[in-house]
């Protein structure tokens, strides 16, 4: 994975059209820690391999993420209004799809706080939940951080807490990869997402976003259970965090409807 670069991974924006998305993504943030591959191979499609790389002194270890935003003006291209504003957090994994090569995001599944979540989960099939969150987000624009970063969130697939210390400064390096932008490109930069749909079978869908370009930050504390009832990661396991990134929004371009995996 060391040869990952923007300037191939990055592609013109598709033009939305038919039920696509646009959003803008607030007080985005990435928490990622490294786990077993064998844990994590046991959630997957077996299609999907995990992404692997070389930390220190523990060896090769897969990756997953809780990557938590504020959806903004939120609206489908064919019917920009009525705009809406809500909570998201998706839980997922790095991986290869072994049939096309292509990195790929694993999605284990997703909370929203919007009574919205209705249509992806029943009428696509998407493994999203009701959730309820609280953003106590604060940006200090001269300083170029968060003076505060802090998000609960209620539900039962999911219930999470997050409180992170945002250094205002540009990552420098990202554990197991030998040069940045190859950790930027995985972590950041995938533009295809695969799930388990309801019936078992196994679905996708794409976005577009311009290249991400965050700060770091430290974790003061993240409870997530999801990853834990899955096997991944043990409470309070601080050892196993492997990078936090945060960055203040993100445009977003969602092209749904999903379909299933060919």
């Amino acid at each position: 994975m060391d040869d990952l670069r923007f300037s191939t991974a990055q592609h013109p924006r598709p033009k939305p059209t038919g039920l696509a998305v646009e959003t803008t993504l607030l007080h985005f943030a990435i928490v990622t820690w490294h786990v077993d591959p064998d844990a994590l191979r046991a959630q997957l499609d077996a299609r999907y391999e995990p992404d692997c790389v070389d930390i220190d002194g523990v060896g090769p270890r897969a990756l997953v993420s809780a990557v938590t935003f504020l959806d903004h003006e939120f609206r489908f291209v064919l019917c920009p209004w009525p705009k809406s504003a809500f909570g998201q957090t998706n839980y997922r994994a790095y991986v290869t799809d072994t049939k096309t090569g292509e990195h790929v995001a694993w999605f284990f599944g997703t909370c929203l706080d919007s009574p919205a979540v209705a249509v992806p989960k029943f009428a696509w099939g998407l493994p999203w939940h009701r959730a309820h969150m609280a953003f106590d987000c604060d940006y200090d624009d001269l300083a170029g951080r968060y003076r505060s970063f802090a998000v609960e969130t209620r539900s039962r697939f999911a219930p999470a807490r997050l409180q992170l210390e945002d250094s205002g400064e540009a990552p420098r390096e990202l554990p197991g990869f030998s040069n940045l932008e190859s950790g930027l490109v995985l972590l950041t930069h995938p533009t295809r997402g695969v799930f388990f749909r309801r019936d078992g079978s196994v679905g996708t869908y794409t976005i577009w976003h311009d290249r991400i370009r965050p700060t770091t930050a430290r974790l003061v504390r993240a409870d997530y259970p999801l990853f834990e009832q899955l096997g991944l990661i043990r409470s309070g396991d601080s050892d196993g965090v492997h990078s936090v990134l945060v960055q203040r929004s993100v445009d977003f371009t969602i092209y749904l409807p999903p379909s299933r995996a060919r």
